[in-house]
């Protein structure tokens, strides 16, 4: 037993929270289910099973226990126990609620939409077994005439009820078997193209068609049902009618009947338009009434047209027209014409000009004496003393001209004038007509600038795009304000486009606006030359091709101070670098500009020093005091030679790193060092140390990498061979032919050394061979004074200085080679054989050692005693190297 506590409070949850009612349930039943019943439809959302009370199913009227549907208790299935039918009902709303033995509901209830699908079960049916028509000769083809109907009680909308009508036999089949053409949907019969055709040249006849109606669309299988339908030809009645006379005011009985008009073919609708719209009709039978008197002023004469039309208001053939004259009554005085505004006249304009034609309306008959009007002007009289009038009028055509009296621009003037009909003769009717005139101005003066010639403006030469440059004003003498809009021009001046104008299209003034930005060099002044012209044709005697105005601006050169390729610079060199050693070089962003001096501020141990020219940063001391790991930094600044007040300034960071444990290892020689530009497939083979004290074999896996300067790493390219060769090419397929000195950081493990590497980049010939222009520097003594110099200065040292004459002999061997590039007319690669030739019996050795002639004491003076001689350096002679090519790194600078 149920708590009634228990009972009240589900119903009270039901009521106050609707929407926890179950949601609806479909099912679908098929028609006349042919399988064993009870069919079970769907299983319903019970409550648990805890819950006790008893299943109810309640619905449609009639729909009980006892009906065709149920609930099994056990398994909650809701069932159906017969076979549907759709026909007899399609669908059955039910509901199933949990009760209790007192009718109290503990659930639900559950709504239950069974919708009975259909099958296709019905025949179609004509709506007439036999159908009769009478049809017409002249019947438009493809005009229906007979629209076939038919039923299918299958359910609407779908493939069981959808209806396709033919013909499947026409009788006669005279002249053509396809008279007919039927619409399969619509079943809207009509003549085909030849059928017209046929009956219009003889009427044939009678027909008899069998038509079909089949049910599932366009598949081949359904229902099928047939009907006769039976066509008469008749004689075409639908001809042309004489026009008719209508009297307007017209005393008799409304409507009244005046014409008539015969379709002979059946199922005949008849429809009547009136061009222009008029009290006309036309009733089932052809009969044409006028509804009310007609009144010939309002409408002289009507079109009508009438059309015999089917059931689907479409026209069975061309319509019949009718004309309906109105006559007339003389009743009417002429009527002037209106104007909404003032006429204009052009001021300047000449005599004879039309100002207008007026033409008054009278709307008796035109062509009779009623009709006829004539003109008179009434005012303005001629002004006292004046010579002529200011306008004249044609008493016949109404025409209204300028006279000889001129006229004056903004004058408003009206005209009067009489219009009489019957030419004005006695017992005439008439009108009097007004006309208002406004004298209008013309754009005959041209704008003009308040001044002409503008002072000069001076403008920096940074100055933005946009920036104000001046405002001209101009002014215009015409009256009307579309003549006073005005169009600026830069007639002159200007050719790259460098200035534009601005102005608003009702304004005065123009603005004149830097639009590009400017250049001292390219242009140091400008005199632009502006003009300003009537957006309006100008007419009369002032115009002319515009006025101008010019304007001067003088460009304020700006001079920036130069630009380094880096904002800052960083060099990683070992604590026992030698003083002398290159550590990088500093070059200006824009290397065309002008000549750029280089020093360094706040070198506070002097260990640095910069060449002032080619911007190339060295040691200028041992490292004395610098540790591994620290920084040194100092301010790199830059000044133009010619413009010494004008510098910039960027930091260089100096990196200390450990010093190797063993001697800097010695660079083996490359096979070449010249590069050709464009470039060729060929470069620069470098290797990493030939000794090296950690590794046993004298080779080991090394690095090489170009140094961190932009442009070097922009025009050059490094790739590694093998743990222990690089090999360097150009990046770019064109570099500037001069020598060039590429920063190679060659690294192992901890240690890490800096190759300057001096390249020569060339133009070449089609061996490949560098091409340098040679010959004698500025100041350089001659070939003869040079060796002579030279041997004799070396014939005292090795005379009276200290070791073997060997010695000596090898050293002046050296300085002979370092002069091959005096041998002018010598080709550089014959100028070492030469040497060697004129020698005799001395052999080269395969490696100049440049430390056994003179001691590490006597080398630098012996160099300090060369500065005189300009452009001397000691060379390297790389044996390896094509034609005697010469290595100008002075050898204290290398490893």
């Amino acid at each position: 037993m149920i708590p009634t506590w228990l009972t009240l409070l589900c119903l009270f949850i039901a009521q106050v929270f609707p929407e926890a009612q179950p949601a609806d349930l479909y099912v679908e039943v098929p028609e006349n289910y042919g399988g064993n019943f009870p069919l079970y439809l769907t299983k319903l959302p019970l409550p648990p099973e805890e819950t006790e009370g008893e299943i109810v199913l309640s619905g449609n009227p009639g729909v009980a226990a006892e009906g065709p549907f149920a609930v099994d208790p056990e398994s909650g299935f809701l069932l159906v126990t017969r076979a549907l039918d759709r026909e007899e009902q399609a669908e059955y709303r039910l509901q199933v609620t949990l009760e209790t033995e007192a009718g109290h509901v503990l659930w639900g209830a559950q709504p239950v939409l069974v919708r009975v699908k259909d099958e296709n079960d019905q025949v179609p049916r004509f709506s007439q077994s036999v159908y009769t028509f009478q049809l017409s000769q002249g019947t438009r083809p493809g005009i229906p005439f007979l629209f076939l109907e038919a039923l299918d009680e299958d359910e609407p909308g779908t493939a069981n009820s959808d209806l396709r009508f033919y013909i499947l036999n026409q009788a006669p089949a005279w002249p053509s078997p396809d008279m007919f053409q039927l619409e399969p949907r619509l079943g809207a019969l009509a003549l085909s193209p030849e059928g017209s055709t046929s009956l219009d040249r003889a009427a044939g006849g009678p027909y008899q068609l069998l038509v079909q109606v089949k049910d599932m669309g366009d598949q081949a299988s359904g229902h099928q049902a047939t009907a006769t339908v039976h066509v008469s030809i008749v004689e075409n009645t639908w001809v042309p009618l004489d026009p008719v006379h209508l009297a307007e005011n017209l005393k008799v009985p409304y409507p009244h009947h005046f014409a008539q008009v015969h379709w002979s073919g059946g199922d005949v609708h008849y429809h009547l338009e009136s061009q222009p719209p008029g009290p006309f009709d036309v009733d089932a039978e052809g009969k044409l009434y006028v509804t009310e008197e007609l009144d010939r002023e309002a409408q002289a004469e009507f079109l009508l047209q009438v059309q015999a039309r089917n059931v689907r208001a479409e026209d069975y053939t061309e319509p019949l027209e009718l004309r309906v004259v109105v006559t007339d009554e003389n009743d009417n005085a002429p009527v002037c014409p209106l104007w909404d505004s003032p006429i204009s006249v052009p001021e300047l304009s000449p005599p004879g000009t039309e100002v207008t034609r007026l033409l008054a309306e009278d709307m008796d008959a035109p062509g009779s004496p009623n009709s006829h009007v004539v003109y008179q002007l009434l005012s303005p009289e001629p002004e006292e003393g004046a010579e002529g009038r200011a306008f004249e009028l044609d008493f016949t055509s109404g025409s209204v001209t300028l006279g000889d009296a001129p006229l004056r621009a903004g004058q408003n003037i009206l005209l009067r004038v009489m219009a009489a009909d019957r030419g004005g003769a006695e017992g005439s009717l008439s009108s009097t007509c007004e006309v208002a005139v406004t004298i209008t101005d013309i754009n005959d003066h041209a704008p003009e600038f308040a001044t002409s010639q503008i002072e000069p403006v001076s403008l920096p030469e940074d100055a933005q795009p946009g920036t104000l440059v001046a405002t001209l004003m101009a002014t215009d003498a015409d009256l009307e304000p579309a003549f006073r809009l005005m169009d600026f021009a830069i007639e002159a001046g200007d050719v790259e486009g460098t200035f534009g104008l601005d102005w608003e299209p009702n304004s005065s003034h123009v603005q004149l606006r830097l639009l590009k930005n400017l250049s001292y060099e390219a242009a140091s002044s400008y005199e632009l030359v502006v003009v300003v012209r009537n957006m309006a044709e100008l007419v009369g005697p002032g115009s002319g091709p515009g006025a101008t105005a010019t304007v001067t601006v003088l460009v304020e050169r700006l001079v920036l101070p130069p630009k380094l390729d880096q904002e800052s610079y960083e060099a990683s060199v070992p604590v026992n670098t030698p003083a002398g050693s290159l550590l990088l070089t500093i070059q200006p962003s824009d290397p065309i500009s002008s000549p750029v001096r280089f020093s360094l501020v706040n070198d506070s141990e002097g260990w640095l020093c910069i060449k002032e020219v080619s911007g190339e940063v060295h040691t200028a001391r041992p490292l004395q005091g610098a540790q591994p790991g620290d920084m040194y930094t100092v301010l790199v600044e830059a000044q133009y030679e010619d413009e010494p007040t004008l510098s910039t300034s960027a930091s260089l960071v100096i990196r200390f790193l450990k010093a190797p444990s063993a001697r800097a290892p010695a660079l083996n020689p490359v096979p070449t060092r010249h590069l050709c530009t464009p470039r060729q497939d060929h470069g620069v083979v470098i290797s990493g140390p030939s000794e090296d004290p950690d590794l046993a074999d004298g080779h080991g896996p090394y690095s090489f990498a170009l140094g961190p300067n932009p442009t070097v790493q922009r025009d050059w390219h490094l790739q590694a061979l093998n743990g222990s060769h690089a090999y360097l090419t150009l990046a770019l397929h064109w570099v500037e032919p001069r020598e060039h000195v590429v920063p190679v950081v060659v690294s192992h493990n901890a240690r890490m050394w800096q190759l300057q590497l001096r390249v020569v980049v060339c133009r070449c010939n089609v061996e490949g061979q560098c091409m340098r222009k040679v010959g004698r520097m500025k100041g350089m003594p001659t070939k003869l004074s040079a060796v002579g110099i030279l041997v004799g200065t070396l014939m005292a040292i090795a005379l009276g200085g200290p070791g073997p004459p060997t010695s000596s002999l090898s050293l002046l061997l050296q300085m002979l080679i370092s002069l091959g590039n005096t041998f002018i007319d010598t080709p550089r690669r014959n100028v070492l054989p030469a040497f060697w030739a004129s020698l005799g019996p001395v052999r080269l050795a395969h490696k100049i050692n440049y430390r056994n002639p003179l001691s590490s004491y006597q080398l630098p003076r012996f160099l300090c005693t060369l500065t005189s001689i300009p452009s001397v350096t000691v060379p390297k002679f790389s044996p390896g190297s094509r034609g005697g090519e010469l290595d100008p790194t002075p050898w204290w600078q290398k490893q």
